[in-house]
């Protein structure tokens, strides 16, 4: 049985101005992204080489980048960080984001709602 390597970066804390209110936009509200990479790190396990692997660092900006971005939806935010990070990263198997959006204005007591995009077929990239 072959080996999977899975890298996570949870919990990345974000203010947004996301919504279709124009309060949302114009006063912002705390997000948090997850990231999730199915991806081969043998190499960098070996080498102990950050180069041969996907870099936290790398993931926590491009989240961090689009989601200065103001939109409507975080679902267009959350297709933009997918496009970021399968533009701007090597090695990566499989992808999953998800956003939270906390205390949204909907008409009843809701603590947050989320968005989840997985990308399920192998992913090809040739920059880093």
């Amino acid at each position: 049985m072959a080996t999977k390597h899975f890298i996570e970066v949870t919990d990345i804390r974000v203010y947004g101005h996301h919504g279709c209110m124009p309060e949302e936009t114009k006063i912002g509200g705390n997000y948090s992204v997850d990231v999730w990479i199915e991806t081969d790190f043998t190499e960098a396990a070996q080498d102990d080489n950050i180069s041969k692997t996907i870099d936290y660092v790398d993931v926590n900006r491009l989240v961090v980048e689009e989601m200065k971005q103001a939109s409507k939806l975080i679902e267009h935010v959350g297709q933009r960080i997918v496009n970021r990070l399968k533009s701007e990263l090597t090695g990566l198997h499989k992808l999953r984001v998800k956003i939270i959006k906390y205390n949204p204005p909907i008409n009843g007591d809701v603590k947050q709602v989320a968005i989840i995009i997985e990308g399920l077929q192998i992913i090809c990239s040739i920059r880093k």
